[in-house]
């Protein structure tokens, strides 16, 4: 979910109209009144009227009250921006409909002449010919790494980024698909895609686009079960993968039935794919391989059945965070109009920026993100989690990540990447000594005060916090949180010490990951932002958890999205299609299942969900989110789950802690033993977890019935390759329960 681009706070967010200081839209929000701007006036008043007696004084310090001035104004600006109104219900209602403030029509197009994706792609082509298009690093060296522990991990160092340009991709598309065309392909025929994020994940999509093929996305780090399940629903007869993950679909060839064909991207190390051993029904090729087919003169000319707005682009599979993945037909007009809110929201996107893809191209915030980013001429270049940083961990030491050679000035994360980051740094400010870290403490907090009211401290991005700017190569200028909530902390921390605009967005597949965005001059957190200017929002009530539209301060209820961005439905589901899919009032409507509040200025607060909200014995309802997110900013904690049964009168924590922190706590009570298998099962350990956890949790002012009552640690790390988590970082709760079910019996039964 969630998947816009910002750009920086530029003349054209400043034209926008400001509602003024009069309307600050939260009552806890610091006012800044025309009396405070009448005293500073009459101070700078005064000072200049005695410099005035000495002429040579007032030359000297004139360019410095200038700079003061400009940028006082500049802070009042921004201020009073930031409170502007955004949106509002279209009658005056809490009940009705949002739209933003800026456009009145719900717009269904980034460019007049663009309906379908492929059109984009070819007014791009035009226009950036010979710029650079897609980039990746060649890999110079590979070796293994024995840890302390005897764990072997693979270690690489890679070499620059090699880029194709919007050309050379081009000539590649059509290579592809008519290549795919002579191996039977039709237009309006499924190809499907199991392979993880790179450049020739996006040129097979600009080809399935091009072609007409719909494009089938399945996570790469799915179970066998799941991903025959989506291969055999959406009935593909022709896979692509990349050559890694071969085994994987080597294992369910059996049971995909209809496959004829599995194509695979060559290993990024250039080892051999592993093709022996498949069913003799399937054949297996290289990419290459088709793309030679297509050049040939028999199949070179073949001719092209381009989509029209309607037609299927992708059939997304979700994460299966509830059980089986489900796949969301996304029609080319629904992609289109969602990117069409999305960017208008991203001043100043084009060939000067850079982008970089690491996230799962599977997931809506990712593939959106992409494909707007090419519509505008700027260059992606690819990564992985586990090469983004120097201090990544499958990157040698002393040897250079991705960021540090990219230097991209755009980036989107979910938000455990960017926890990670926040601990991450403030582990170091901690083990720098009294000294740096009183002198960090006092910047960062002078300089917060500075960012809430709209100003900055130039002098100390370039000192201070560059070294951790440079973390992500020095460069970036807007970094977006989606796919969960971001913790106010993370997001101001990051906001202050990255120097740029941390933003959140909220969208769902069902969506097109299009919903809501921060804007740039807004200068408050843990805020989604206002609707799109492709959809309106309306709260609907929820009698059952308490939230109606009549609630005060803020309406509340159950958030509902409808526009051009809405979703066809979910593939062979019509029963559940038509459960979350209603059209209403003529507008097609997706009821997200999330609870929500409008502020005055049309801002959106994601504050519950309803299938994390458990009725507990006694009747108090615990938010097992709202919990989980007060919890997990400790730094003993990595990931955490909360677990709650209705016939339970409280709640208990699955906590994944932080090796160092934890074997600190155990050092500090003095445990014989420092084996993490041990560790975390001590019972004493848990209990001063626990103790730490509670402590916490009344300082975050969580009601007693909400806080954990008893908890385990967990010795494996929740990576979308065991299962628990999605590859956005979601917990599978289902998967976390079955897998936990005997500590849950433990904890609840003594």
């Amino acid at each position: 979910m969630h998947v816009v681009i910002h750009g920086d706070w530029s003349s054209s967010n400043r034209i926008k109209t400001a509602q003024g200081m009069s309307q600050c839209t939260d009552p806890k929000s610091k006012k800044a009144t025309p009396t405070s701007m009448h005293m500073l006036s009459a101070h700078l008043a005064g000072v200049l009227q005695y410099l005035s007696a000495s002429p040579l004084l007032l030359l000297a310090v004139l360019p410095l009250i200038s700079l003061l001035l400009v940028s006082v104004v500049l802070a009042a600006v921004k201020l009073a921006m930031s409170r502007r109104i955004r949106a509002r219900p279209q009658d005056g209602n809490p009940a009705a409909p949002y739209r933003s403030v800026d456009s009145p029509e719900l717009k269904t197009m980034m460019f007049e002449e663009c309906d379908t994706i492929d059109k984009l792609w070819s007014r791009a082509v035009g226009l950036y010919a010979t710029k650079k298009c897609l980039g990746t690093r060649e890999l110079l060296s590979e070796e293994d790494e024995v840890q302390p522990n005897g764990k072997v991990f693979k270690k690489v160092i890679l070499g620059e980024y090699k880029w194709q340009t919007y050309t050379d991709v081009d000539r590649r598309i059509v290579s592809l698909g008519q290549g795919l065309a002579a191996l039977g392909q039709k237009p309006r025929n499924n190809v499907l895609m199991l392979a993880e994020t790179r450049a020739d994940w996006m040129v097979t999509a600009q080809t399935c686009f091009k072609f007409n093929y719909p494009l089938v996305t399945i996570y790469a780090t799915l179970g066998e079960e799941a991903i025959a399940h989506g291969i055999n629903e959406s009935e593909a007869t022709h896979v692509f993968t990349n050559a890694e993950l071969l085994p994987k679909i080597k294992n369910v060839a059996g049971k995909i039935p209809k496959v004829q064909y599995i194509i695979y991207m060559d290993a990024l190390n250039n080892k051999p794919a592993a093709t022996e051993g498949f069913p003799a029904g399937i054949q297996i090729l290289s990419m290459a391989q088709v793309e030679e087919m297509g050049t040939r003169a028999e199949n070179a000319n073949r001719p092209i059945q381009p989509p029209v707005p309607d037609d299927l682009a992708v059939i997304m599979y979700t994460s299966g965070s509830t059980g089986l993945p489900k796949g969301v037909m996304i029609a080319h007009r629904n992609l289109i109009g969602g990117m069409a809110g999305q960017c208008d929201r991203i001043p100043g996107l084009g060939p000067k920026d850079t982008y970089i893809g690491y996230l799962p191209l599977a997931h809506v915030l990712e593939l959106s993100a992409e494909i707007s980013c090419l519509a505008f001429g700027t260059p992606i270049g690819y990564s992985s989690p586990l090469t983004l940083s120097d201090q990544s961990s499958k990157i040698k030491r002393g040897s250079k990540g991705d960021a540090s050679v990219l230097r991209p000035t755009l980036m989107a994360a979910v938000p455990v990447i960017m926890d990670r980051i926040y601990k991450t740094v403030m582990d170091k400010v901690n083990e720098g000594g009294k000294w740096k870290k009183a002198m960090f403490n006092v910047a960062y907090g002078y300089k917060l005060k500075l960012v809430e009211n709209g100003s900055d401290t130039p002098l100390l991005n370039r000192s201070l916090f560059k070294p951790v700017r440079s973390i992500l190569g020095g460069k970036i200028r807007m970094m977006l949180s989606g796919g969960a909530p971001l913790s106010a902390t993370t997001q101001r921390f990051m906001n202050v010490c990255f120097c740029c605009p941390v933003l959140q967005g909220y969208g769902l597949t069902e969506t097109c990951g299009a919903g809501t965005v921060t804007e740039v001059d807004d200068l408050t957190t843990g805020r989604v932002g206002a609707p799109l200017i492709c959809n309106e929002i309306k709260l609907v009530d929820w009698d059952e958890g308490g939230y109606t539209t009549e609630d005060k301060p803020y309406p509340r209820g159950e958030i509902v999205l409808g526009g051009p961005n809405i979703t066809m439905g979910y593939y062979k589901n019509p029963q559940q299609t038509a459960e979350d899919f209603r059209e209403e009032g003529g507008n097609r409507w997706f009821y997200t299942g999330d609870i929500g509040e409008f502020h005055p200025d049309g801002c959106l607060k994601i504050i519950d969900r309803k299938k994390d909200l458990v009725k507990l014995q006694a009747g108090e309802y615990v938010s097992l989110g709202k919990v989980e997110a007060a919890l997990k900013n400790n730094s003993l904690v990595d990931n955490i789950c909360v677990y709650a049964s209705s016939d339970q009168h409280y709640a208990i924590a699955l906590v994944v802690p932080n090796h160092k922190h934890l074997k600190n706590l155990s050092a500090k009570m003095e445990l014989k033993t420092d084996q993490w298998e041990e560790l975390c099962n001590d019972p004493d350990l848990e209990k001063e977890v626990l103790k730490v956890l509670h402590k916490v949790a009344k300082e975050a002012k969580l009601e007693r019935f909400e806080i954990p009552q008893k908890l385990r640690l967990c010795s494996e790390n929740w990576t979308p390759d065991t299962g628990l988590v999605t590859d956005a970082f979601k917990l599978k709760r289902k998967n976390l329960q079955s897998h936990y079910s005997q500590d849950i019996a433990r904890l609840y039964g003594s």
